[in-house]
């Protein structure tokens, strides 16, 4: 059976770019990944091709704090740029702590208990991919149990896992997958193009925010093992956006049909590494290792758990009363410098910096004094520090160190200005915004902290909380003045990239601009990468021009295992799709008690 990143007869195209200032830097490593994969790096021959921007709407509802699983792009085969960043850029993506070693072979068995914050990835309403409108936040059970099409891996290697290539062709109108031979359900039945065609197209007809949202004309099989896909438009960014899309999850047609969508949900059917023992909705997933697992020696752990918990401080105590190995995403920094002391502590790679969007739509914002005010009064260099100990990169646009076309300063980008806020607070006769975020007790503390700044230029501020189903309804109703929000994704054209908050066509965003929009689809849909960046470089400079909204710095919330775990992205760092990187369970392995 073929290994993880072995490619065939398949071409796999792509790129990973971190841009450091203004400096790239190629780099031909060899990395590995429980599997070796080697790639070589050429910015002059590597074949990429984008368009239009395809939004993951629910993974990203909530800010950095609570962000769920990110990076599944692994760019694998012929030619891969990788560009990396300086190793001070590094330091937000470092692993500290006790037991941080992953040498030796991983030990095969044991069971794994991972805690999952209950405002985000520890609240699903069920499992089946077409129907869990919490999307990708649940993308780590999701993967455990489906596997995916593909993985995002380290510096940013797209991975094949069900489906093991793919190709452009038709001006980059058409994408074939070649999908793996061999792999089964854990009901037995075959996974094949029949089923991978029967999943898209469900997808594609989901009434979930979280479906993919490609111009697709035809989704067909071209063969046992291939899927074509055909688009009204080119899309190069294609695989990018797959990774937290739903379409990257294969469920089993005939369990699907035999159980019935309401019990489908509950104890889905998948080809992934693990399968459901019991569900029970928010609050525990008892899963067992697939027995028929496609890659052999895969999964290592016998059992793998997911519990809901309440919040950092709780799932800190958790951990140190042994009640659980592993906790994801945690943002609180006194937490992360006491955790540090007894765990593995890995930060990602950062790709979703805070934004602080502006409904244009409505009042005040509908005004651009009441804009300028906003990005005047506003000082995040004392937020950063007090609120977040300096962990993480500032930046002035949209995309973080760990995403490709990252541009951390912006030529012309409004300063703080305290006279300047307090003058267009007058001339507007007084400005008053209800500023809300998702409850969580970091991101609550930053909106108290723009709250007092603001409160200094005259701006009277309401202050709202929402958990996320309640914010997106927010978003949805159109009533909201500003929020504090997660934008960027490692793909400035996938999930929640610059378009999730930008784009007139998001129903998350504030910004109705065409030349906005021209200027994004110009970015993804041109196939050379330094124009591809030009564009989205245009883009933060008008977004700053128009005052469309200020941000903050590239957040990257961290991991926390005990000694004894091995993993990407739980000992070691992995890119972030959106906000987090997804894990890859398979590859976990425990040698603890």
């Amino acid at each position: 059976m073929p290994e993880r990143g072995q490619t065939g007869a398949d071409t796999i195209s792509g790129f990973a770019t971190y841009r450091w200032e203004a400096a790239l830097v190629t780099l031909a490593p060899r990395f590995y990944y429980s599997r070796q994969i080697s790639r070589r790096s050429t910015l002059g021959s590597s074949y990429i091709s984008w368009s239009k921007i395809q939004f993951e709407w629910v993974n990203a509802m909530l800010l950095g704090s609570t962000g769920r699983r990110s990076a599944r792009k692994y760019v694998l085969g012929a030619t891969a740029v990788l560009l990396a960043v300086t190793a001070a850029a590094c330091s937000s993506s470092s692993s500290s702590g006790p037991g941080t070693s992953t040498s030796g072979a991983p030990k095969a068995g044991g069971s794994l208990t991972v805690l999952e914050w209950n405002g985000f990835a520890g609240q699903w309403v069920g499992l089946d991919p077409a129907t869990n409108t919490d999307g990708a936040s649940d993308q780590s059970q999701m993967d455990a149990v489906f596997g995916g099409l593909f993985e995002l891996g380290a510096h940013g290697a797209i991975v094949p896992d069900l489906a093991t290539g793919y190709q452009f062709s038709n001006g980059n109108k058409t994408i074939t997958i070649t999908l793996r031979q061999g792999v089964k359900f854990t009901d037995g039945t075959p996974f094949n193009a029949a089923a991978a065609v029967w999943n898209i197209q469900r997808d594609l007809k989901s009434t979930c925010s979280c479906k993919p949202v490609w111009l697709v004309t035809s989704v067909t099989s071209t063969g046992p093992y291939t899927v074509q896909v055909n688009l009204a438009m080119p899309d190069g960014a294609f695989i990018d956006q797959i990774f937290d899309s739903t379409a990257d999850w294969m469920a089993s047609p005939t369990a699907f049909q035999k159980m019935g969508e309401s019990a489908f949900s509950l104890k889905p059917v998948g080809a992934g590494p693990f399968e459901v023992v019991s569900d029970t909705l928010n609050s525990v997933l008892v899963l067992k290792r697939n027995p028929g697992y496609w890659q052999a020696g895969h999964p290592y752990l016998d059992s793998l758990t997911f519990k809901s918990v309440g919040g950092d401080e709780s799932a800190y105590e958790a951990m140190l009363a042994g009640e659980a190995q592993v906790y994801e995403d945690m943002s609180t920094p006194s937490l992360l410098s006491q955790a540090s002391q007894h765990f593995n502590v890995v930060n990602q790679f950062g790709t979703s910096p805070y934004d602080l969007q502006l409904n244009t739509l409505i009042p005040p914002f509908n005004d651009v004094r009441a804009r300028q005010a906003i990005y005047y009064a506003t000082n995040f260099a004392p937020i950063l520090q007090h609120v977040f100990n300096n962990l993480y990169p500032a930046t002035e646009g949209f995309t973080g160190p760990g995403g490709i076309c990252y541009q951390p300063t912006v030529p012309g980008y409004p300063q703080y200005n305290l006279a300047k806020a307090k003058a267009l607070v007058k001339q507007l006769g007084g400005l008053t915004v209800n500023l809300g975020t998702i409850t969580n007790v970091v991101a609550q503390e930053t909106t108290e902290a723009l709250q007092t700044e603001w409160n200094a230029a005259g701006i009277k501020t309401t202050l709202s909380a929402y958990p996320i189903t309640t914010l997106i309804a927010q978003f949805l109703s159109k009533k909201w003045q500003a929020m504090i929000q997660t934008a960027g994704a490692y793909d400035p054209a996938a999930g929640v990239g610059v378009g999730f908050r930008f784009s007139s066509v998001s129903p998350f965003s504030g910004v109705h601009d065409p030349h906005l929009d021209g200027l994004l689809n110009q970015a993804s849909g041109t196939t050379d990468a330094a124009t591809r960046c030009s564009y989205y470089d245009q883009a933060a400079q008008y977004i700053a021009q128009k005052f469309y909204g200020p941000f903050y710095f590239a957040f990257a919330p961290a991991n926390l295992a005990v000694k004894g775990v091995t993993g990407p992205g739980l000992t070691s760092p992995l890119p972030s799709v959106a906000v987090v990187p997804i894990i890859p369970w398979e590859d976990v392995a425990y040698s603890g008690s």
